[in-house]
């Protein structure tokens, strides 16, 4: 092999120009794993969209809406967790 050669990942995730790439298919990742993250809320919210740092979240009412949002820091705090280098400022609720 060339001394130069490098993997897939390698270049995806050290190169700037694939920097948006790497954001895009993280918040995809929650989006896509939100109910396995917080299997408990999965009746009651489901990951929408991320859009700017924001997560959009679809809440059953407004009761669990105020609830919810009680536990944002939490919540963000889990997902930070679960998805490594993810960048979240907050999740906007949505009925």
């Amino acid at each position: 092999m060339p001394n130069n050669f490098r993997s897939i990942s390698d270049i995806l995730f050290k190169e700037k120009e694939f920097s948006k790439i790497v954001i895009k298919a993280k918040e995809e990742e929650v989006i896509n794993k939100f109910s396995e993250i917080f299997p408990e809320l999965k009746t009651i919210a489901k990951a929408i969209k991320f859009n700017r740092k924001i997560l959009f979240l679809k809440v059953e009412n407004s009761v669990w809406r105020s609830e919810l949002n009680l536990k944002q820091a939490a919540i963000i705090s889990k997902i930070k967790n679960n998805i490594n280098d993810i960048e979240i400022d907050r999740i906007k609720f949505i009925s």
